[in-house]
């Protein structure tokens, strides 16, 4: 890799945001089949050729830190498919200055790699799941696997990657009326739950907004069980999660509103895909090259003027309300979330 001068704050878009958080896709293949993501049968996957090799990976992330990304967190797919992954999370945790790492994973195989990974560098774990019914799980997921992720989330806090925070999607007929049971659940185990309103970026394209449980309703549905008390708006700083104390504290419960409360406005994010093009947007039309530009023998700089003009390009917001939104053609499993 060749030196390149740190240039914090460089990732400047023309609305004043600066990007400091960075989404890694290390694959597009998943071993579950949620219903609300991918079609039974999943997807056409990423040749081999296509995906970043390891010092690809590594090389452009050094970009992105020397551009003052302070914040990784590892996406897919499911992450975890990724063999590599624990050295991977070795040699990102040794760039200077290290940026703090964490994983977003569906669990399974967290149960064996959690120590490794927690070894290698990894700071934070976020588990996504939906549900702890079983059989809700297995309709959901099409596997009946929900015995791996409760194995891989105790795994992950025995390994010290605390807090545990969990993700989950609530969705109308599937799980809306048991979001109180999904909290207790975690409350009993001493992890971090946030909800997510469900986004259109499913492979069916089958996302429609009438569907969607919003914020309001989550919020609704626990207060049925719990008394949530609204953490100070100062204390959310540019993270997407709207925080409530449960009956008091000291536990919170985080309420995501990606679509009806958007918060673009404070987006720090931004994204590169498994194939090695660079996203300034979840929601983003367009993305910009740069597995070409490493394998074309483009230097650090000249990767490093791609990244900040792409991050400059970046919309005031990903328009979902506007009548002319287009969905992505990615779907969320080759994005990265």
């Amino acid at each position: 890799m060749q030196d390149l001068p740190l240039q914090p704050g460089a990732l400047r878009d023309g609305y004043g945001r600066v990007a400091r958080d960075l989404r890694v896709s290390v694959t597009d293949r998943c071993n579950l089949r949620c219903t609300y993501c991918m079609p039974a049968e999943g997807l056409p996957w990423m040749a081999k050729p296509e995906m970043l090799t390891d010092d690809e990976m590594v090389r452009l992330i050094g970009i992105f830190v020397g551009l003052g990304v302070s914040q990784i967190r590892f996406t897919g797919g499911e992450p975890l498919l990724r063999r590599s992954l624990v050295d991977v999370v070795r040699r990102v945790a040794a760039l200077e200055p290290r940026p703090s790492l964490a994983i977003t994973t569906n669990g399974i195989g967290l149960d064996r790699l959690a120590a490794p990974l927690a070894q290698a560098g990894l700071d934070r774990v976020n588990v996504s799941l939906d549900t702890v019914d079983p059989q809700t799980f297995k309709r959901l997921t099409l596997r009946d696997r929900f015995a791996d992720v409760e194995a891989g989330l105790k795994a992950a806090a025995d390994a010290g990657l605390t807090p545990v925070k969990v993700n989950a999607v609530a969705m109308r007929d599937v799980n809306d009326t048991a979001v109180a049971d999904l909290l207790q659940w975690c409350l009993d185990r001493g992890y971090e739950l946030r909800f997510i309103e469900q986004m259109p970026l499913d492979a069916q394209h089958a996302w429609e907004r009438e569907q969607m449980v919003t914020a309001a309703e989550i919020r609704e549905r626990l207060g049925e069980r719990f008394t949530l008390t609204p953490l100070p708006d100062n204390d959310r700083g540019s993270a997407p999660a709207e925080r409530f104390l449960i009956d008091g504290g000291p536990a919170t419960v985080g309420v995501i509103a990606s679509v009806s409360a958007p918060f673009c406005g404070a987006c720090d994010r931004t994204r590169l895909t498994a194939d090695g093009q660079v996203r300034n947007c979840l929601f983003a039309r367009g993305e910009s090259d740069l597995r070409g530009l490493l394998r074309g023998g483009a230097t650090d700089e000249q990767i490093a003027a791609a990244i900040t003009g792409e991050m400059a390009a970046k919309l005031a917001g990903h328009g979902i309300d506007d009548p002319s939104f287009v969905q992505p053609d990615r779907p969320m499993s080759s994005i990265g979330g």
